[in-house]
């Protein structure tokens, strides 16, 4: 089969075929992304990370909102004619949103992405950047970045022509307000269990 130019990113190393083919056939302790047309390697979490993604999935599930499922490592297609593919830490979405779906899903109905920076070298561009632009251009209402290294949860929103226009800052014991379509307040004391 031969890529079409829409599955490419400008600068792209690979198409998103032959990317889906190499995630494909990655050792489990891999996780592989296409971000921007280019290939990335998400670390493994440690256990800080997998208690924090408790920590937004029992805070969903607190607000009286059953219907809501926090997913984990759901993959996404994401970005400009949906040509990346994400793997997020966390998938907000209505439970059953995912039936019958593959490997990979359009972004659709999704209501907010969740990522926790990882200590590694590249979390600030992959997460703070990359990540968020592609969770834009795909439309996703809500993306929640916890930030590890400052301490806070950022919550952007509203987006448009690929941007966010909406960014909110909340350090660790704040009350965090979720927009719409979300729309639940996050009590944020635990996170200082898990700060270095």
């Amino acid at each position: 089969m031969t890529p079409s130019s829409a599955d490419h990113a400008p600068h792209a190393q690979m198409s998103v075929e032959e990317f889906e083919q190499l995630a494909r056939t990655a050792p489990e302790t891999v996780t592989l992304e296409l971000i921007n047309g280019k290939l990335k390697v998400k670390p493994v979490p440690d256990g800080d990370h997998d208690e924090i993604i408790m920590w937004v999935a029992m805070q969903c599930m607190q607000q009286q909102q059953p219907e809501l499922r926090l997913y984990r490592e759901r993959g996404l297609r994401i970005g400009g004619y949906r040509n990346g593919r994400a793997r997020p830490d966390g998938t907000l979405a209505r439970a059953g949103r995912f039936a019958g779906d593959g490997e990979w899903s359009n972004p659709d109905r999704v209501l907010m992405t969740v990522e926790v920076t990882s200590h590694d070298h590249d979390t600030d561009h992959r997460d703070r950047t990359e990540k968020r632009d592609g969770y834009a251009a795909a439309g996703i209402p809500v993306y929640l970045l916890i930030d590890r290294d400052h301490d806070a949860l950022v919550v952007y929103s509203e987006p448009e022509n690929g941007r966010y226009r909406q960014r909110t800052t909340y350090e660790y014991g704040k009350a965090a307000a979720l927009p719409h379509p979300v729309d639940i307040t996050l009590d944020t004391e635990e996170l200082k269990d898990y700060a270095r």
